[in-house]
């Protein structure tokens, strides 16, 4: 498929921000370990993760992103079964989401990213304890990290046909897994 280190050189070459860098990273861990849980090839899910959002820097609207970045993608030798779970990721693109990597995608973009800023806002920035009622209740906190879409969490795990609560533990579990990489000191 792609190995890690291609990937994370198409992303480090689109995308200089620290923070969308280890959202990147998150949504990888998050990705690795689902393809673990679903036997499938935790190298190409974890790119999957890693890509989806690289090319936001440069398109950071539709229907540039990711469509545009696509393109790239394609250009820089990603497997297709990659490159369209990254197009299927934006509801706004058109393609539907058919294969457990396209779903997989959706459900850990956003709770990736929701389940990191739970952490950040921890005494400590840790993730380690993080429970599941914390995060629920900060989903219903419009105010907090009001940019992650709350309809495309819910969304998103009953596409993957996971039940809430059991993917927020998952997804917590895995971030644990790479929390000093995400800037998520381990107690």
């Amino acid at each position: 498929m792609i190995p890690r280190e291609h990937a994370w050189s198409v992303l480090t070459e689109f995308t200089k921000g620290d923070s969308l860098r280890k959202h990147a990273r998150a949504v990888e861990a998050s990705m690795r370990a689902y393809a673990v849980k679903y036997g499938a090839d935790p190298d190409a899910w974890g790119a999957a993760g890693m890509l989806h959002d690289f090319d936001y820097e440069m398109h950071p609207r539709a229907p540039h992103h990711p469509m545009k970045g696509a393109e790239i993608l394609l250009a820089r030798g990603v497997p297709g079964a990659i490159v369209y779970a990254v197009l299927a990721h934006a509801d706004y693109s058109g393609m539907p989401r058919v294969s457990l990597l396209d779903r997989a995608l959706y459900a850990c973009d956003e709770i990736s990213g929701f389940v990191h800023a739970c952490a950040l806002v921890r005494p400590g920035k840790v993730i380690t304890g993080l429970e599941v009622g914390s995060v629920k209740k900060k989903l219903k906190d419009k105010a907090f990290a009001r940019t992650v879409n709350r309809d495309d969490i819910y969304r998103g795990a009953g596409e993957l046909g996971v039940d809430l609560d059991e993917h927020i533990a998952f997804v917590v579990g895995a971030l644990t897994g790479v929390a000093p990489e995400i800037g998520l000191a381990r107690a």
